[in-house]
């Protein structure tokens, strides 16, 4: 079922939109809503804001964190309302492409009001509550902003302080419109033949291994791999992390099952058809 992401720069009144949502959607329209909270998941682990959000490694894991928590929640009987700051256009998009597999709808809700008045609101919290103005600023520098344009950010809702939420408009961008199709890589299908898909995985793995090897020694931009006659990709990255690899890896062998290449085809063939799928995926990631 649906899912609502709150983005917003810091105390700008993100917590306060969630529950104004959540209790719109349960008592108007009564439907059963989840929060995944940032703030809930900092204080459970007992963890300070300023020092998080200065480490990215730890920012990362409470990103990993908040996702794997609203996507267990989504079920056909939910809404889950992911009120964090969601603040990096990437982190969004892979929260789009997940709910869009889950067979869900998802709307965007930006929290906006002035630096200053979002700093008053942030010295009036308890001491412990509170951004210092060094993370405070450089959270404001790191955020990007949603755009409409983004099929990842759209539907937005753009709330001002003194505005009240558009419930019946969020309602109906929720419940009155059809999920966007999952991508054909991760629709079921019949497996091919286990000698197949046995190769395949090998020959992936292997090229797998290939990119992170290459990736130590400093490889980025186009890299040039010896195996299987040899294979050039695109568009890699130094952010680029083995997780993401092994992930495009499982979507490549879930797009074979569902278009199985010829029978005939060498495996310096199949290792060419999953260069070009990497060249394609990582040529499309937003920048």
């Amino acid at each position: 079922m649906p899912l609502v992401m709150i983005a917003g720069l810091p105390s700008t009144g993100k917590s306060t939109r969630a529950n104004q949502i959540k209790e719109f959607l349960q008592d108007v329209n009564k439907v059963k809503v989840h929060i995944v909270s940032e703030n809930d998941i900092i204080n459970n682990k007992e963890l300070h804001k300023n020092n998080l959000f200065s480490d990215p490694q730890k920012e990362k894991e409470l990103r990993g964190i908040l996702k794997s928590e609203a996507l267990r929640l989504l079920t056909p009987n939910n809404v889950v309302i992911l009120d964090a700051g969601n603040y990096i256009k990437g982190y969004r998009y892979e929260l789009y492409c997940a709910s869009k597999n889950s067979g869900s709808t998802q709307v965007t809700v930006e929290t906006i009001c002035t630096k200053d008045e979002a700093w008053e609101w942030n010295v009036r919290r308890p001491e412990g509550e509170r951004y210092s103005k060094e993370c405070f600023d450089a959270l404001h520098l790191r955020y990007e902003i949603p755009d409409s344009r983004n099929r990842w950010d759209s539907p937005l809702f753009c709330l001002q302080s003194h505005e009240s939420i558009p419930g019946s408009e969020i309602y109906q961008a929720l419940f009155l419109r059809k999920p966007p199709p999952p991508n054909q890589s991760t629709q079921s299908a019949p497996l091919s033949s286990a000698n197949f898909l046995n190769e395949l995985d090998k020959i992936t793995q292997a090229i797998v291994a290939e990119i992170v090897s290459a990736k130590k020694c400093g490889a980025e931009g186009t890299i040039k791999l010896p195996c299987h006659g040899g294979i050039i990709l695109e568009n890699i990255s130094g952010s680029c992390s083995p997780a993401q690899l092994a992930r495009y890896r499982r979507q490549f062998l879930n797009y074979a099952k569902l278009h199985p290449p010829s029978p005939k085809e060498t495996p310096d063939g199949l290792a060419q058809l999953f260069s070009q799928f990497l060249n394609t995926t990582l040529s499309a990631l937003p920048s």
